[in-house]
């Protein structure tokens, strides 16, 4: 049989778009998703930019009077770093340019851009979270704009994801993240600048995926998580060896189909596929190289962080694993104060042991040790029957309160419910000292406080009665004549109406650990 014109081209063409033809002619200019049309660019940074063209090319890249320019590299990969800039709502174009080929972005902005990841409780969407049909219908905000990057793992780190930009409209935000919706509403509304939102999540997940993978190495107390991780991903370097090998029959391929087909010869055979190894989308690092690397190293201020119902019962395991996340990301992304602002989980019934809850409550607080942190309690808003609370607006707004006051100067705003400061003993009785109190605490549904219990030197723990003085509680009880601990909303149902004066609620705390 001899070959046709046509089928020769097919062929080729299909290689190149699975990206398996050997780098023979120029390439085309490409350009990550992240980099396109209706992008917003973070204010006051540098703005890593990038793509691909043909190997060694020069590139140049201009947005109104600024031009950078640079050279592809023998791999063909390009970056530029626009200067900073001030917020800007007015659209404005960016060119990218090499050789003949020029590439046009529309309706860019200048403004605030934030990463919003985690589980489930992030995914939920707006139409999914009470006053969904509100919030569709007045979503028409072509100050915030949103990215979408879809649920894909991978074993290898990708380059690109199947995402674009789109402007907020009662159209394109039904189906994004409520949190991160009402938390960029929140901001806009506050700042008046445009708002990029860039929603990463997947429901169920573990801390684990998203950390990239040398992260674990940092931490000693995750040695043995990184020996599991490193296990865990030895397909890695199977997968690259098969590839390795397949391209190489591609090219073997191509210079005899080439010869065939100047000869007018029959075509030889295509080289079988390289075997396809499946991953599992828990397995450390994996949803990290697919969901969060083809977005590396665009230019935030920070992100929001809703996870951890998978790793429950972890304790303060999970605090290394947090720390290896942020400051991975924080490294990646090329930014040491990149701000994380995560969400205590809302009371549910995990199961046995009963404490398994407060345990975890106490390990997210001591993620406020980590810099530049903030941590929105929802103890007030939750369902007890559901793990998925579906009031996600309040979620979104305490975040935002805790960057307008951490990341945005908003220095009078009040931004976090009570946390447990220190206690003192007083006759029998125990002073709480609370911080985010400063115009004192209150009981919200008027009753008496909540939730609160005591214990002397034998440690049985009696239930107590709670006084507000101020920005403290005195507490006491009957049961326990020389008191030596406190412990508060220490059940994984636990409710408590506990708060501070602008209603937002206390966090779950013991005053002796362990």
């Amino acid at each position: 049989m001899k070959p046709h014109r046509s089928s020769f081209a097919s062929a080729l063409a299909l290689l190149s778009t699975l990206g398996l033809l050997p780098n023979t002619v120029p390439a085309a200019l490409r350009l990550p998703s992240v980099i396109g049309d209706n992008m917003v660019l973070q204010q006051q940074r540098e703005n890593p930019l990038w793509g691909w063209a043909g190997a060694g090319q020069s590139v140049s890249v201009t947005l109104g009077e600024q031009r950078v320019e640079t050279t592809a590299d023998s791999h063909g990969f390009w970056i530029v770093s626009l200067p900073k800039m001030e917020a800007s709502a007015e659209p404005r174009e960016v060119a990218i340019q090499t050789g003949d080929e020029t590439r046009t972005l529309s309706n860019v902005k200048v403004g605030e851009v934030w990463l919003c990841s985690g589980q489930s409780n992030m995914q939920w969407a707006v139409q999914q979270s009470s006053g969904a049909e509100e919030a569709i219908r007045s979503a028409d905000q072509p100050g915030i704009h949103l990215f979408q990057i879809p649920l894909v793992s991978r074993r290898d780190r990708q380059d690109d994801v199947e995402a674009r930009w789109t402007a907020c409209t009662p159209e394109t935000v039904p189906g994004f993240s409520a949190v991160a919706y009402y938390f960029g509403e929140r901001l806009q509304s506050e700042l008046q600048v445009p708002i990029g939102l860039i929603q990463s999540a997947w429901g169920g997940s573990r801390i684990e995926p998203w950390i990239p993978l040398e992260a674990f190495t940092w931490f000693a107390e995750l040695q043995e998580v990184n020996r599991a991780a490193r296990e865990a991903t030895p397909t890695t370097s199977e997968y690259r060896v098969a590839r390795e090998e397949f391209l190489q029959k591609v090219k073997d391929w191509t210079e005899q189909a080439g010869a065939a087909f100047e000869q007018n010869e029959t075509f030889p055979p295509l080289p079988p596929s390289p075997p396809e190894l499946r991953e599992n989308n828990q397995d450390p690092t994996v949803l990290y190289n697919a969901m969060i690397h083809p977005v590396v190293p665009y230019g935030l201020r920070g992100a929001i962080w809703y996870q951890g119902e998978s790793n429950v019962g972890e304790g303060m395991l999970y605090y290394h694993k947090k720390k290896a996340l942020i400051h991975g990301w924080r490294k990646v992304f090329q930014n040491p104060e990149l701000s994380f602002h995560f969400v205590q989980l809302a009371p549910f019934r995990y199961g046995n042991p009963e404490h398994v809850l407060p345990v975890f409550w106490e390990t997210q607080t001591a993620c406020l040790r980590i810099p530049y942190t903030g941590m929105a309690v929802i103890n007030d808003i939750s369902t007890i029957g559901d793990i998925h609370p579906p009031n996600k607006k309040d979620v979104g707004i305490r975040l935002a309160l805790n960057a307008l006051a951490k990341d945005y100067g908003k220095e009078d705003l009040v931004f976090s419910g009570p946390l447990y400061d220190r206690h003192s003993a007083e006759g029998g009785s125990i002073r709480i000292h609370f911080l985010h109190a400063p115009n004192g605490l209150v009981a919200r549904d008027g009753n008496p406080l909540t939730h609160f219990e005591i214990a002397g030197s034998d440690g049985a723990w009696k239930p107590a009665r709670a006084q507000i003085d101020g920005s403290a509680v005195l507490v006491s009880s009957p049961e326990v004549s020389e008191p030596v601990k406190v412990r508060f909303a220490w059940s994984q149902t636990a409710e408590p109406n506990l708060s501070n004066a602008e209603g937002l609620p206390a966090s779950a705390f013991r005053t002796h650990p362990g």
